[in-house]
């Protein structure tokens, strides 16, 4: 797992249980004293993005505390986001943020998202949480543990008698409670923090049916869009070429009798005017649905597309079975959007491409080894994501400077064997 760039997989506390005095307990108590002192610490900006907050929302009448929000609401999101990926870490889970949309929104509009946003009213209420209680709970580890410390240089400073005797009688409960009670306590901190800004089962499915609501009318929009795009290549090319071969069909008729030589010469060209109707037509129908995925499944359609590519693309299947036909057609076409970006922006040597299924879902996994810096909201990649969404897919993009780049597409299906298929999708 990993948050803002910094690695948290060894961090999961695994048992709360005491254990025996060894090395790797030692090392595994540091960490997470490390960690409660850390959370400790963000409580002072906590604290700071809480009184900013509600200076901010007590000037919004007068629009002074809309620029307020526009500041604190992406800092407390960045606060926020560095204790889902802590404590999500160390619970082993993954703690979601579930704030509402506002790209395309200006100031106004993003300030007016935020305040009816539950996610950054959650953050709110977890600022007050990390400036009272949290740190509490995360400074009573550390303190167990540097208390000792505190006690034996108060001895050598000062050499007063109370010093001498909570160094004697004190310091060492301390350093039990310290080994017997850090797991405990670091993780009620990261179960208090999950409570606070994890997204609630009915917000899940209040988003999700947002979600569904403005996918289902892009899908209306898009479908109505690609009926008049067919509609208008259907006219523009085999229509006309059509009409074109009626006529010259009826001038041959006309003339095969006065002048065989130009009527053969109208024959010739209406051949030639049919074969191009017939390249249009496929043409066409690749674009609605490729034959090669039909004769081929997803798999050999996908190593089809990669061997036209001028870098070489390893392909890896553990497929036991075939997408459903629509699913199948999302995917290739996702697939071939993030080849046609790696050819134009990687800059790669080389591609790698692995599909696998496990647990219902289709996960699809498109890498290259160029240099990184991948634009999520590009128009390619934008493509790929809402062709994702029509079927509650999800897009992972992650592309460091210097690469590589992975993009990891899961949509939730059942494989259906050979025999299951619709006969216009068998091998």
């Amino acid at each position: 797992m990993r948050g803002f760039g910094v690695p948290f997989q060894d961090l999961q506390i695994r048992s709360i249980r005491p254990t025996s005095v060894d090395r790797e307990g030692i090392r595994d108590r540091l960490r997470l004293t490390v960690v409660a002192a850390g959370n400790a610490l963000l409580g002072v900006p906590a604290l700071l993005l809480l009184v900013l907050t509600i200076v901010g929302l007590s000037l919004v009448p007068i629009g002074v505390g809309i620029g307020f929000l526009g500041l604190v609401a992406p800092a407390m999101a960045v606060l926020t986001g560095v204790h889902r990926s802590v404590s999500g870490a160390l619970l082993g889970v993954d703690i979601r943020e579930g704030y509402a949309d506002t790209s395309g929104r200006n100031i106004l509009g993003r300030a007016y998202v935020w305040l009816r946003d539950s996610a950054r009213w959650r953050d709110f209420a977890f600022c007050a949480f990390s400036t009272t209680g949290g740190f509490a709970l995360s400074l009573l580890v550390p303190a167990f543990l540097v208390s000792p410390a505190v006690y034996f240089l108060g001895l050598v400073i000062d050499g007063g008698w109370t010093w001498f005797w909570l160094l004697a009688l004190v310091s060492g409960p301390q350093l039990v409670l310290w080994w017997l009670l850090t797991p405990a306590l670091v993780q009620a901190r990261a179960r208090a923090d999950q409570g606070i800004l994890d997204v609630t089962r009915t917000q899940q499915l209040e988003r999700r049916v947002e979600k569904i609501t403005a996918l289902r009318a892009e899908t209306v929009d898009h479908s109505a869009a690609e009926i008049r795009r067919i509609e208008r290549d259907l006219h523009d090319g085999p229509q006309a070429r059509i009409v074109s071969l009626g006529i010259n069909l009826s001038r041959a008729e006309q003339l095969i009798a006065r002048d065989p030589a130009a009527a053969e010469a109208l024959l010739r060209e209406a051949r030639e005017s049919t074969a191009g109707t017939l390249e249009e037509l496929r043409s066409l129908v690749r674009d609605i649905h490729p034959p090669v995925l039909a004769e081929r499944g997803l798999s050999g359609a996908i190593e089809a597309l990669t061997l036209v590519l001028d870098i070489p693309v390893t392909l890896t299947d553990t497929l036991t079975g075939r997408p459903p036909p629509p699913v199948e057609t999302a995917v290739y076409f996702a697939v071939a959007e993030c080849l046609a970006n790696i050819v134009k922006h990687a800059a790669a040597g080389c591609g790698w491409i692995s599909l696998s299924h496990a647990d219902g879902v289709l996960r699809t996994v498109v890498g290259d080894d160029g240099e990184g810096r991948a634009d999520p909201s590009g128009s390619g990649l934008s493509g790929v994501r809402k062709r994702l969404d029509t079927f509650d897919g999800n897009m992972v993009l992650e592309s460091p400077t210097g690469g590589p780049t992975t993009v990891t597409m899961e949509v939730s299906c059942v494989l259906l064997s050979p025999r299951t298929m619709p006969s216009s999708a068998r091998d």
